[in-house]
């Protein structure tokens, strides 16, 4: 197995309101390996987006990183200037948002904004930048490339937006790339056919990817590994095979429990009883604790990671068996 060389290590970012501190993410760590994709999956509010933000240094105030190393081939990205950072991003690091509307100017065609985000990092002629445009649409599936090229982002459907989104984030061969729920507001052919060009696309270039969703059925197509998420803090962390297949932390169960696809046709879906707690006033404990039938008074204190194989970790005090 190749060595890993993108490392996440006791990532802290909060935010600073007059309310209080909104402890966002709190005490992250992961490593990531070229043709490995790691999805983080959680519910609404667990911190996965502002994780993948973190990375991309594109946490503004009130919010900052207030401790931890993020670091990419050696490179600390939490000490680099924001327009050393502004340089880093697309050229190494590139991310795909959910709603391609929110990235793609409307008021612009496709060739321009394409050709926009080569020219902020390379000098290159007209005519290399198109053809880097056509060949990294063709390999995201698009067709009539010189077409799609021309068109303004209002001409294409949801899906050919999201493959232009996708295609652009490819064009400066970065080393990694975030993407945060790209997939969501698809149906699940185009979901499909995406996760396929995707995965192809990893496979071929040796990227590395961080897959951001609170889809775990999308997960176990593409995930090579996969983090779960809960107020901010790591609940589970292994491969995908012992996520989907042998669950440990009640969390994971009561999540993967909540899939449509797993409910008994007739009844009623299954859901997590409560309400996540308040990021302004976590305890030192298992933040799942009032959730959690398996709790007792031990999970008021702070929890240990557990190493459950060489692939498997886990945030708990009252672990499932396998």
């Amino acid at each position: 197995m190749t060595e890993p060389f993108f490392q996440v290590d006791g990532l802290n970012t909060w935010f600073f309101t007059r309310q209080g501190v909104i402890k966002s993410v709190r005490d992250i760590s992961f490593d990531l390996r070229r043709g490995e994709v790691l999805g983080i999956v959680g519910e609404s509010g667990s911190g996965k987006s502002v994780t993948g933000m973190s990375i991309m240094g594109q946490i503004d105030e009130p919010g900052r990183i207030v401790s931890g190393s993020i670091s990419l081939d050696g490179q600390e990205l939490t000490a680099l200037t924001f327009e050393e950072m502004r340089r880093f991003r697309g050229r190494k690091i590139a991310m795909v948002f959910q709603n391609p509307l929110m990235t793609l100017n409307p008021l612009m065609r496709v060739r321009d904004q394409m050709y926009e985000a080569i020219s902020e990092h390379e000098d290159v002629s007209r005519r290399q930048m198109h053809d880097r445009c056509i060949e990294v649409l063709m390999a995201v599936g698009i067709p009539s490339p010189e077409e799609r090229l021309n068109a303004y982002p209002h001409e294409m459907s949801g899906g050919m937006r999201q493959r232009v989104v996708i295609a652009t984030a490819l064009l400066l061969g970065p080393d990694m790339i975030i993407a945060d729920e790209p997939t969501t507001a698809l149906d699940v052919t185009i979901q499909a056919q995406i996760i396929y060009h995707i995965r192809r696309q990893i496979d071929e270039r040796g990227l590395g990817m961080v897959w951001i969703t609170h889809d775990l059925s999308t997960l176990s197509e593409l995930a090579d590994r996969i983090m779960v998420m809960y107020a901010g803090a790591m609940m589970e962390i292994g491969t995908t095979e012992d996520i989907i297949g042998v669950p440990r932390h009640p969390y994971t169960r009561k999540l993967l429990g909540s899939v449509p696809s797993r409910n008994t046709p007739g009844e009623k879906l299954r859901q997590i009883p409560g309400n996540m707690p308040s990021l302004l006033s976590l305890g030192k404990g298992c933040p799942f604790a009032s959730r959690c039938e398996r709790a007792t008074e031990i999970c008021g204190e702070p929890v240990p990671a557990t190493q459950l194989s060489a692939t498997h970790h886990i945030w708990c005090y009252h672990p499932f068996e396998e």
